[in-house]
């Protein structure tokens, strides 16, 4: 496994982070990314994630939407749902963690944990 991506189900900017903001501190039960839910409070990153990225133990990428559709363009095109963690791999992007584990998960300990599982399944 060459790197983890992870992918928000929100699009990059100014505006856009400040929208968000406004959503997460008003009205967060209606917030559309629960991976920005886990890694990150209203204002900052939560310690426990960051000291987690941080440790250097995977190379890992984080893009929202409109950025990871500009990077990763594909002639065939990506078919993923989001919030989302890819592996990228010799075979290209696999699904590391889906959106649909990433929305049951409540606390970056359990994102933590889940991660570590994982790793082993993808050399």
């Amino acid at each position: 496994m060459e790197k983890l991506l992870f992918v928000y189900n929100a699009n990059s900017g100014k505006l856009n982070a400040s929208l968000d903001f406004l959503h997460k501190a008003f009205s967060p039960s209606t917030y559309n990314c629960n991976l920005c839910n886990i890694t990150h409070g209203i204002l900052q990153e939560k310690e426990i994630w960051k000291a987690f990225r941080e440790s250097g133990k995977e190379t890992m990428e984080f893009l929202h939407i409109n950025e990871f559709q500009k990077q990763y363009k594909s002639k065939f095109g990506h078919k993923f749902s989001f919030p989302i963690v890819l592996a990228a791999t010799e075979n290209g992007l696999e699904v590391f963690i889906s959106s649909e584990e990433i929305n049951a998960i409540g606390q970056p300990k359990e994102l933590i944990e889940l991660i570590k599982k994982r790793r082993q399944l993808f050399p």
